[in-house]
């Protein structure tokens, strides 16, 4: 899984991202100290690898992770190259899904870019931002298809397509407020990676007192919830300066922090939780004396297709899947327990996995 982050400059983005990735990108008071876009590779926490670890007395463990790709703060005017411009929004046009951070708390030390905080001003100049540069990206994709299409009638469809996303994108609405019911034509359009067309968690950036609970009486926060929740995104609560601080942390010490601030969740948590829940994503899980491994999926996914994760031969070859869960593996403490019992069960090609399952695919190429 890939994440974009975005927001304007002083919001809290870099600090965020040095915070879930320790990535060292620079994070100062004013605007524009981010010009290269910062990557960072993060594991997904999950205790049950740990778990199948220690049974399996296993040699390797390999989590899902999660690439984080934080640009350039945008400012008003940035797809027509003010503040550094529209280039950098390339970097982000390849994400899964975008996290927008918004700043929800007051800082008289820390330079808002207009000046106060309102947090759905600057969502909508962010918004606008996007809409722009996908017209950009539409505009020359048109003129393309249009000469493209004199010569092949068969791309008529494309361009009526093409032309629908762009009036609705000009009356200033995004691209994913536009549905697609047929298969084709949903994959042509995320072809187009579409920045406006992406999925979007927004970080609510609080004060260390707001955030225990969960921003309940920040009127900031509560502005960004019903925005979200009218336009079907995600949001999550996050105090970037702690999550600073306890990124230097081991797990336990993390623990105790968390608790004596009254919460038991790291940002980078409430973030998974909130991108999986957006993506509609799960993972599975593999395990050996090799390796104990989490794959992530989106929901609904059939065997071979799950299977192929971790190998298109595992795809190609598919005979079948063993499953148990990871409930029933770990309440009876190994495998041949589990199947002596009947709860290791033989699936076919039209099994969907499940969060949680512990597989073996047996294939032959």
């Amino acid at each position: 899984m890939k994440l974009g982050i975005v927001g304007l400059p002083n919001v809290g983005k870099s600090t965020l991202f040095n915070s879930l990735t320790k990535g060292g990108a620079e994070s100062a008071n004013y605007p524009f100290c981010t010009i290269d876009p910062n990557v960072g590779i993060v594991p997904v926490p999950d205790d049950r690898l740990d778990v199948l670890a220690d049974m399996y007395k296993t040699q390797k463990v390999t989590p899902a992770v999660i690439e984080f790709v934080d640009i350039a703060g945008l400012v008003k005017g940035a797809s027509k190259g003010e503040g550094l411009g529209n280039k950098f929004l390339s970097h982000i046009r390849e994400v899964d899904a975008i996290v927008h951070v918004v700043r929800c708390f007051e800082n008289d030390n820390i330079v808002h870019v207009d000046s106060s905080v309102d947090p759905l001003r600057d969502i909508e100049t962010i918004n606008m931002e996007l809409i722009f540069s996908d017209l950009d990206v539409l505009d020359k994709r048109i003129s393309k298809t249009e000469k493209a299409a004199k010569a092949d009638k068969g791309l008529k469809k494309e361009l009526d397509i093409l032309n629908k996303i762009k009036k609705v994108l000009e009356s200033g609405k995004n691209a994913r407020t536009v549905e697609f019911d047929d298969p084709d034509e949903k994959a042509f359009v995320e072809s187009l990676t579409l920045l406006t067309y992406k999925p979007v968690i927004y970080a609510a950036n609080v004060s260390e007192e707001d955030l225990a609970g969960d921003g309940i009486d920040n009127s900031y926060v509560q502005s960004v919830r019903d925005f979200a929740k009218d336009e079907g995104s995600e949001i999550f609560v996050v105090c970037a300066k702690i999550e600073e601080e306890i990124a230097e942390l081991d797990s336990e010490e993390k623990k105790m922090f968390l608790n004596d601030l009254g919460t038991d969740q790291s940002g980078l948590d409430r973030l998974i939780q909130a991108s999986y829940k957006l993506l509609g994503l799960i993972s599975y899980l593999t395990a050996g004396v090799k390796e104990v491994r989490a794959w992530t999926i989106t929901n609904g996914t059939k065997a071979p297709q799950a299977a192929g994760k971790i190998h298109s031969d595992f795809e190609r070859g598919f005979i079948r899947a063993e499953v148990v869960t990871y409930d029933d593996l770990t309440r009876l403490g190994s495998y041949n327990s589990a199947k002596e019992q009947g709860l290791v069960r033989s699936e076919g090609k039209d099994y969907v996995v499940k969060d949680g399952d512990v597989v073996l695919f047996r294939f032959n190429v």
